[in-house]
């Protein structure tokens, strides 16, 4: 049995293994950024180059461009790796605008507003 040195473990318990890679950063909020990392700090900050913002809504997505994206640490909830080979969606989804996408997710977001309002007058409504 052999043990790692010093340096391969400072490196498999960090990001320096995915320098130069494209990776998937998944937010508190929901959003989910791709882009290739090309710095991060012990905090994990991390900057993305040719980020883009993956919306999904249904059976619909859009990749928002955005650039060079800084990344603040405490807003990340997972980082992983998506191999460049394989295909990232599914063959039935359809790639639309931006323009199409902001409105299927304001139409969803409504939708669900609606129902959560409808829940609470029902909930009201009962009399036990």
């Amino acid at each position: 049995m052999s043990w790692a040195g010093p340096d391969e473990i400072l490196l498999s318990t960090s990001l320096a293994g995915f320098l130069d890679k494209k990776l998937i950063v998944l937010l508190r909020d929901g959003r989910k950024l791709l882009g290739t990392l090309c710095s991060f700090d012990q905090f994990a900050n991390v900057v993305l180059q040719g980020a883009c913002e993956r919306v999904i809504v249904g059976e619909q997505y859009c990749d928002v461009p955005l650039g060079l994206y800084v990344i603040r640490g405490e807003n990340v909830v997972l980082i992983g790796e998506l191999d460049r080979e394989k295909d990232e969606l599914p063959a039935h989804m359809t790639c639309v605008s931006e323009a199409d996408i902001r409105k299927a997710e304001k139409a969803e977001k409504e939708a669900r507003d609606l129902k959560g309002t409808m829940r609470k007058r029902m909930e009201f409504l009962d009399f036990d």
